[in-house]
């Protein structure tokens, strides 16, 4: 196993990272910007680096700082959380040609999944099933309302080197393509360095589900079930489930297969998770992209399938076998999370500032994966993302009981905050039934 591992993030997944380095007996090293100083993951590491100023640019992105860390104590591997540098084909190569272990999947896998063109089309090569769409970059508007009028409308036009639910747009007819196209292909440019645009079929009542894969150290990949993922705000997601209520046994058993063959169509290895689109109407589903890291919402997979993921990444990334037996897997109750952000309950803006008060819920089956505790500052630089609210048990219905305890049990001052948001959404008739899908939120609104 590995002996001592550098995080290269921060917060909440920082934390969770080194919870279990050190239940492993793994030293762990933090990385941390000026404005973190003080925030918990600092302080539970074994040791902690100074890397830069707020600015991600300049401490969390900034690959010479954290390599140079990672020398000066020590690290063995580094391990990146997600976001920042997690999806960086070039990072991961950088960190292994310096001698250290990369705890995530090979580049040329990240490279291969990073642009939303490439990835359809090897989708399509490997029988995973891919939403009408362009094979090739809309080079330009004359091509992109070409294309639209080729697929149908409404369409949805997307960034290709984007990704978690950045740089879309939706157009409805062609007036509304040209407005869009613009606006992405701006945004794309300033935000990813790459202006290349895919035109592809939008689905009004659509749901999001996805599945855990884990690319095992002996070329196997293996699927850990599925996430419900449409309780969403602006294609961001603010509660995850596991499993799904709209899967049924013999649509689980073909998301599960299409993921595995996503996976062996790039020889993956270690966590990563496949998004895909589901039509409730007709049980068809579509590749939506692959997201090369450990997600936000995989305490709800650890749950169900009674694994620590993030073991289980170290594992992978040393040459180790997984804990668990590949061969029997098998999903055991539910589990629902909760992201709960810095932000305002009614229009979702972010809402920054000192917690004067914070107090967690306890109980049988509540996990709080938190980056904050009492006297922190939430900052404007970063993620508004402040803990997540993990809630399991035998049965959907044992868990929304719960979870509504749990909410009205914790209690944080200072910053705004969206709990009371849900409250609301575990009182809603649409979610309780299980039957919502992508535009639920937009529908409370």
């Amino acid at each position: 196993m590995i002996e001592s591992l550098l995080v290269a993030n921060r917060g909440e997944i920082a934390r969770r990272v080194i919870r279990t380095a050190k239940r492993l007996g793994i030293r762990a090293i933090a990385v941390y910007s000026e404005a973190d100083a003080d925030l918990p993951f600092v302080a539970e590491a074994d040791e902690a680096v100074l890397i830069g100023p707020p600015n991600p640019a300049q401490s969390y992105r900034n690959v010479e700082a954290i390599l140079a860390a990672a020398k000066s104590t020590g690290a063995q591997a580094i391990h990146p959380g997600y976001g920042f540098l997690s999806e960086n084909a070039e990072f991961a190569r950088t960190v292994e040609a310096s001698g250290l272990i990369w705890v995530g999947p090979g580049a040329d896998a990240i490279t291969a999944m990073g642009d939303k063109i490439n990835a359809r089309n090897l989708m399509a090569a490997a029988g995973v099933p891919v939403a009408p769409g362009t094979t090739d970059p809309a080079a330009d508007l004359d091509a992109a309302v070409t294309a639209a009028a080729e697929i149908g409308y409404p369409v949805m036009v997307k960034a290709a080197a984007g990704g978690g639910g950045m740089g879309m747009g939706v157009a409805v007819d062609e007036a509304a393509l040209r407005t869009e196209y613009d606006k992405v292909r701006a945004f794309a440019e300033r935000m990813f360095g790459d202006g290349s645009v895919l035109i592809e079929r939008y689905f009004p009542r659509v749901r999001h589900v996805e599945v855990q894969i884990l690319g095992l150290a002996d070329g196997r990949v293996v699927a850990l079930g599925e996430r419900e993922c449409s309780v969403q705000r602006r294609n961001q997601k603010l509660v995850e489930e596991s499993p799904s209520p709209a899967v049924s046994p013999e649509l689980r058993a073909r998301l599960l297969a299409a993921a595995v063959r996503a996976g062996e169509a790039v020889n993956y290895r270690n966590a990563g998770t496949v998004e895909c689109l589901l039509d409730p109407s007709t049980g068809e589903f579509f590749f939506l992209e692959m997201n090369t890291r450990l997600q936000v919402e995989h305490p709800v997979t650890e749950y169900v399938y009674g694994v620590d993921l993030v073991e289980e990444q170290l594992r992978v990334a040393a040459g180790l076998a997984p804990t668990f037996d590949p061969d029997a897997l098998a999903p055991s109750g539910h589990a629902i999370e909760l992201r709960i952000n810095a932000e305002d309950p009614k229009r979702f803006l972010p809402g920054p500032g000192k917690v004067t008060t914070w107090v967690e819920p306890t109980g049988e089956g509540i996990r709080v994966d938190s980056g904050y505790t009492e006297g922190n500052t939430v900052t404007p630089f970063y993620d508004s993302l402040l803990a997540k609210l993990i809630i399991s048990g035998a049965s959907r219905d044992e868990v929304i009981a719960r979870a509504r305890d749990a909410v009205a049990g914790f209690q944080i001052v200072g910053p705004k905050n969206n709990l009371p948001f849900f409250a609301e959404l575990l009182e809603n008739d649409e979610f309780l039934s299980g039957a919502y899908d992508t535009a639920i939120v937009s529908r409370m609104r």
